[in-house]
This record gives structure tokens, sequence and C-alpha cells, in this order.
């Protein structure tokens, strides 16, 4: 493998690579052995491997600089193309469930492989073309227009990512003309969000109904692979959190206060931790690398193996840029096992929690995908893939002096506190989305109505200091998910509470590396309720588990508080 920078990138042959697809299909239907069938099903794996690892440097690459001619042509041809393969995929997962050897596939391959491909039969059909092409096109816009954003504050052209920085400050009008900023920022680029996501509304609920579901909800769950739980089970998840994490946050804003010596939280407050500063990570991104390749070297062989390979071969871009795409994701290019790590550094905390969140997401794909037999199996259920992330934030804390030096437990405390608060603003996006998909007719004005009243709910604490636009509910409009992957966010929630659990075994003795270690490897193979119990991590959804979680953080949160 080449370093990325120097992966040569061309278009897919589509003609070719069809060719080469329908022929794996024909001879998986003609298999006269188990042998001949599984050798159709990795010429079929291969194809589609080169198709996706094309994708991932297009789209990184188009990331990377959304004014770069060259591969914003490309992701728009990837946009087209995708879903223009439907009819041919049909063919092949019809051809894989139809195999006269799907038993002994299943053995090797596991059942979830199966079902998925049983539940995509629902949505390979020609009438969801030309309505996923527009949701693609939508979503280009939406990234586009978001990596383009800036404001001034203070005589410099910042993003909103780089505002956080300045409402980290110690100096509190500093943080409160970031905030300004930042609310200006936000309602400047509202209007052309809003008509965005009304259209995704429209073409959601249009697909929807063109595949005979009930509504977008449905649709969305069964399009997550959500099989164990349904809408209902998630609700009574997002009342517990508000009846058992929202008075625990609740309590720690008030304390938050008092440390800060001002009369009540408001937002711009909410970052800064401490009176005379929050933990900062000390050096360049490179120096950050670095710090983190020593650390991952430590912890254990294969995570040392893991980051020395994401080092040698470039695979990281973590300087923040102007018309870079907003957020901090990995994408993977499976024809060369290799994961990619994606984000914008801002001197904050958050550059630490990237390359320790998104590491997980790397180090899973990387170590499943030299465990298990098919690319398909690499990727997990979405609630188990966000405990791989956040587990090895809390399995890291032992070396945050790396990075933080004597501030190491003022980061470990601001970092507890925040995942707890995470789990209320994951919740009230997560209630945001089925407010508004159970209301497809709903206008601007309705969303933030919807959005200011579920806040008042899970996060009573919110201060917006008068600001008329967020006072009216248009903060909606910052979370990415809801624009670019609807109802993938409560997963958060869920595997927060499992790396939780993680995290208390590891500090009471327990071999929970190992347990980690036996999640990665199972990547996709099984289902998400399945997986759990074979990791012998609890179900989140039960009350039970939730409050367990939430009280040994809360005293592990007293403990670091005595500390500092």
């Amino acid at each position: 493998m080449e370093k990325f920078a120097d992966i040569k990138y061309e278009r897919p042959d589509v003609p070719k690579l069809r060719k080469e697809y329908r022929a794996c299909i024909e001879k998986l239907k003609n298999a006269g052995s188990f042998e001949e069938a599984d050798a159709a099903v990795g010429g079929m794996e291969r194809v589609v491997d080169r198709i996706s690892t094309l994708l991932a440097i297009a789209s990184i690459r188009h990331g990377m600089n959304t004014k770069d001619t060259f591969y914003a042509a490309e992701k728009r041809f990837f946009d087209r193309f995708v879903p223009r393969q439907a009819m041919l995929l049909k063919k092949g997962t019809e051809a894989l469930l139809n195999c006269r050897f799907r038993k002994e596939l299943e053995e090797k391959y596991g059942t979830l492989m199966f079902k998925n491909a049983e539940s995509q039969l629902k949505f390979l059909k020609p009438s969801a073309v030309l309505p996923m092409i527009a949701e693609n096109r939508l979503v280009n816009e939406y990234f586009k227009v978001t990596a383009q954003c800036s404001v001034e504050f203070r005589g410099e052209a910042c993003t909103a990512r780089e505002l956080n920085r300045h409402m980290q400050s110690t100096d509190r009008e500093e943080r409160r003309e970031a905030y300004g900023a930042y609310a200006k920022l936000s309602e400047e680029v509202s209007p052309k969000l809003e008509e965005i996501y009304g259209k995704l509304l429209k073409v959601r609920t249009g697909l929807a109904k063109k595949l005979g579901f009930k509504s977008y909800i449905d649709f969305a769950y069964r399009n997550l692979q959500r099989y164990d739980y349904g809408p209902d089970d998630v609700a009574r998840f997002r009342e517990t959190v508000r009846d058992t994490v929202v008075p625990v946050c609740d309590r720690l804003y008030r304390e938050q206060a008092e440390r800060l010596g001002i009369d009540k939280i408001r937002f711009y407050d909410e970052y800064i931790a401490f009176p005379d500063g929050n933990a900062v990570p000390e050096g360049t991104p490179e120096d950050l690398c670095e710090k983190a390749r020593l650390m991952y070297e430590d912890l254990s062989p294969e995570t040392g193996e893991f980051f020395n390979f994401m080092t040698k071969y470039g695979l990281f871009d973590l300087s923040a840029r102007k018309n870079k795409i907003a957020g901090a994701f990995t994408d993977m290019m499976p024809e060369y096992k290799a994961p990619f790590i994606f984000s914008s550094f801002n001197k904050t905390a958050g550059d630490v929690l990237v390359l320790t969140h998104e590491a997980g997401h790397a180090f899973e794909l990387y170590h499943a995908s030299r465990c298990l037999p098919h690319s398909d199996l690499t990727r997990s259920t979405n609630e188990i893939g966000e405990i791989h992330s956040m587990a090895m934030e809390l399995f890291t804390y032992p070396y945050m002096e790396y990075f933080f030096g004597d501030s190491a437990d003022r980061f470990r405390f601001s970092h507890l506190c925040e995942a707890l608060a995470s789990l209320a603003d994951t919740v009230a996006v997560d209630e945001f989305q089925h407010r508004v998909y159970e209301n497809p007719d709903s206008t601007p004005s309705d969303w933030r109505k919807f959005w200011r009243q579920i806040e008042k709910k899970y996060m009573p604490w919110r201060d917006y200091g008068g600001n008329g636009f967020f006072e009216s509910g248009g903060f909606w409009t910052r979370t990415l998910h809801v624009f670019a992957c609807p109802f993938y966010y409560i997963e958060y929630a869920l595997a927060q509470i499992d790396a939780f659990y993680l995290y208390r075994k590891a500090e009471e003795g327990g071999d929970a590396w190992g347990d980690y270690l036996k999640l990665c490897s199972m990547g996709g193979k099984y289902g998400y309720f399945e997986t759990l119990e074979k990791s012998g991590l609890p179900n989140p959804l039960k009350p039970e588990t939730v409050k367990d979680a939430v009280a040994f953080v809360e005293k592990q949160i007293a403990e670091l508080e005595k500390k500092i």
C-alpha cells in the first residue's frame, strides 16, 4: 500500500465491474459445492470493495477541499452511481439468499449477514433510485454550505468549530462575544439549511412511501438494521435518561457555576469547567499524533500495530482549513483494509478526543478486517460501533498526562461530566427527529418550536442569554446527523452506557481490554443484543442498566473533583 496522498485515484470502470459482478452471480447460482459458492461470494465482495475503496478516496479528498472541482465532480458521480446499482445488487442479494449452500455460508459468515440481505431487498427497487440520488445531492449541498461558513471574530475569519476554542476562554466577555458570533453565523446560514432540510424531509418521506413503509420512521429503523428494538423502546430509554441523568447533569452545572463564580450557567459558559481554564493539549497536530503513537504502543500490541500502520501510510487529516467539511469521522478503504481518520483540530481537548474516539472506530475496522472472512462483517451494528469509540476514550485515561501534563485529572473530570451531559443532548436530538418525521408537513417554524420544547425537557439548564434566534429553537441546525444520517444518533447514548460498564470493569481490575478486543473481533457477525451477550455487556435499554452506570460515573466524578 502507498501513502494515502500517493494513492492513484481513477473513476471506476463501470461496464467492467458490472460484467465481473454478473459473472459472480452466475457462478453463485450454478455452484456445485460450498467451495465454489464461497469463491463466488468472494468475487462479488471484491467488486464491491473496489467501488467502496474508490468512493472512500473520492469522498475524503472532496472533504479535504470542497473547492476542488475534480473531486467535487467525482463525489457527484458516486451520488448518482451508487443508487443506480440497486437492481444489480438485488440480483446478487437474491442469489446469495437462494444459494443451495446457504446453510454452510451462514456457518462461515454468520446469520446477520443474511438477515441484512433479506432486509435490503425491501430497499433495492427501481422506485428508490431517483429519491436516493436526490437525497445524496441534498446532503452533499449541506456539506458544501457548512464547509464554506465562517464569521468574523476579533478581526479573524472563524468557522463554527474554531469559535469553540474562544467559548472556552477564561475571559467571560470573550466567551460571550464568541457565542454572539456563533449565533450570528448560525442565524445567517439557517434559511439555507432549513431549505435543504425541508427538501430532505419531503424526499425521505416520499421514498418511504414508495417502498411501502407507513412512515419514514419505520423506513429508518429498518434501514439502520434495528432488529432488536423499536421506537417504543427508544421512547422509554429517553424517559429513563430524563429521570436518571438529567437531574445529575443539572446539579453538575449548578456546581460548575459555583466554581466559575457566576450566578448561573449561560450557554457560553457550558464549555468552560474551571475559572483558570480547561485542560488544553500541548503541541501541534503532529506532536499529538506522536504522543498518541506512544500511548497506543503501550496500551496493547494490537493498538500499537494499528496506530503505526495509520502513521506509516498517512491515514489522517487533522488540520483545520477553509473549505474543509465540518465534523470528525472515520472512513474505510476495504481493498487496503485501511481506515482513515478525518477531523479539524482546534487546540482544545476535543483534539485528543478525536485521537481516542475516532481511533476506536478505526482500530475496530483495522482489527476486524484482519479477523473476519468478509468485508461486510468488518462493520458492526451502529450501536456496537459506538461502544468501540467511546470505550477507547475511557481506556486511554491512564495516558492523558501525555497530552495534558498536570491538567490530566481536569480533563478526565470534564470529560466524564460532558459524557453524562451528552446523553441528554442525544435523546433530545432523537426525540426531535421522531417529532419531525411524525409531522412530515411541518415547517421551519414548527421545527424550532419542536426543538425548544424538547430542549427544555432534557436540558433545563440551557440558557441562551436572551439571544432571539436560539431562544426560538434555532439550535437544532447544528447537528450534522439530522441532515446527513437521520436517526443515527440514539446509538451514541446506548453505547455510552456500555462504555461506562467497560470503564468500571477496568477500574475494578477486571479484564476489560480482553472484553473490548473480543468485541472488536466479532465485528458485525452477530446482531446487537447477541453481540452484547457474547461480550458480557448489559442491555442499555433496561432502566437498571442506566441507573447503575450513572451511579458509578457520579462516584468517579466526585473522586476526581477531590483530586483537583
